[in-house]
């Protein structure tokens, strides 16, 4: 079974994007910079000041959708897609009602009932979610002024594929953030599809590598940024991963 369609992962991600910071981290000590993941996504990577009336945005890999939800705050149109049904059910579920019911895990079968929220200021109207596949996009979506695909790349069968087709997705001088912990794993991205984390003529091969030989015809790099995130597991069991943003403009 898809690992993205199931309770265990449906409940992680709504406290990874949802969770209040002491929902998710109870203790002083640990890592407090890399909460609200998703947020940070959109707030320290969108050049909102750039972003023109009316602007259309797309969410690739949005999960459970409060990327997507950010991204409303700034562009009065914003699709978010992703491959697992169960994510998105949940994502237009929070749309349509602002709040959604789920259970922590805290140690073996204790839970503690949560419920992730829309932040009241956000117009959940002009968002709206859809399953689908990012290398194998509906050609009836248009074009838009940004693209956010969040820890996504290292999960496509091709994603040399996937870029391959975001210049017909972005406008001219529209925005392109991608961001990724590189974790290239074969069950997800056979190896010779890999963008980067290899030796290439005996010189190492970043995946940042790979983006640049893959977009820079259509795209300039703007910059690049670490990204730290926490997903919770349990009360003593924390993934703490370190995302690249590379953030791109059109041409």
């Amino acid at each position: 079974m898809n690992p993205y369609e199931t309770d265990k992962l449906v409940s992680e991600y709504l406290l990874f994007h949802y969770g209040e910071p002491r929902e998710v981290l109870p203790w002083d000590f640990g890592p407090a910079s890399a909460l609200n993941y998703a947020v940070r996504c959109v707030s320290e990577c969108v050049e909102v000041a750039s972003l023109p009336q009316n602007a259309r945005a797309l969410d690739l890999g949005c999960a459970v959708g409060r990327s997507t939800f950010e991204l409303a705050r700034h562009c009065t149109e914003v699709i978010g897609i992703d491959y697992s049904h169960r994510f998105i059910d949940v994502a237009a579920a929070l749309a349509g009602h602002g709040t959604f019911p789920y259970e922590r895990t805290d140690e073996g079968a204790l839970t503690t009932r949560l419920i992730a929220k829309v932040p009241a200021d956000i117009a959940r109207d002009r968002t709206s979610f859809e399953h689908g596949d990012a290398q194998r996009l509906r050609e009836t979506l248009g074009s838009f002024d940004v693209v956010l695909a969040a820890n996504l790349i290292d999960r496509l069968n091709d994603p040399s594929g996937f870029l391959a087709h975001l210049p017909a997705l972005i406008k001219s001088g529209g925005q392109l953030v991608l961001t990724s912990p590189y974790t290239w794993l074969e069950e997800f991205t056979p190896r010779e599809n890999w963008l980067g984390g290899f030796s290439a003529d005996c010189l190492p091969r970043t995946t940042l590598d790979g983006l640049r030989a893959a977009l820079s015809a259509h795209f300039d790099l703007m910059q690049t940024k670490d990204l730290p995130f926490l997903i919770r597991e349990h009360a003593r069991k924390f993934q703490w991963s370190v995302a690249q943003a590379s953030i791109w403009r059109r041409k």
